[in-house]
């Protein structure tokens, strides 16, 4: 039986630093023995892809599916027919990692840290329906119902991921 790989989601609005505690939070899980997907959500669009390259050319004649493939990595450009749902986006196109780190898709199902600056004067994004686990904060956040982690202190943060999701530190 196949084992559905756990995912941990980080949101936050705009320009919180939801990416940047990602990119500081891999290798550190990397170093403690995880091996990590990442799935970011772009409501906009985008783009892999460029006008006059060859699998650009391939898709303009109508592919629905192009791979390019070289020896040290792999992109599927494919049509959709719609968004699909995290969890669909796991089974079709992730394997062997230990960890899915999702940035983006604020509505969904699964654990979620939020991202908060009280700095920025904005309210926070998620309420007490919306799967957070936990606040990671620049300020200290008293009154909170659910732990408040130190946005700055990214080992503290793995480690208490790596508690609640049931997974001892790996670290060699």
């Amino acid at each position: 039986m196949k084992k559905t790989i756990p995912i941990l989601s980080i949101v936050g609005k705009s320009n919180s630093g939801k990416t940047t505690l990602i990119e500081r939070m891999i290798p550190v899980l990397i170093r403690r023995g995880w091996r990590v997907a990442t799935i970011k959500h772009n409501r906009h669009g985008f783009a892999i892809d460029h006008e006059g390259k060859d699998s650009w050319r391939h898709k303009r004649a109508g592919a629905r599916t192009t791979v390019i493939a070289s020896p040290h990595q792999v992109a599927v450009v494919e049509d959709t027919e719609r968004d699909y749902e995290i969890a669909e986006l796991r089974e079709r196109y992730i394997r062997d990692v230990d960890l899915i780190i999702v940035e983006g898709y604020k509505q969904n199902p699964f654990p979620k840290i939020e991202v908060f600056r009280p700095s920025l004067r904005r309210e926070r994004l998620c309420g007490p329906d919306d799967h957070v686990i936990a606040v990671a904060s620049d300020e200290a956040l008293p009154g909170e119902e659910i732990p408040c982690l130190a946005l700055d202190d990214v080992e503290g943060i793995v480690a208490w991921v790596e508690e609640a999701l049931g997974r001892p530190t790996q670290e060699p």
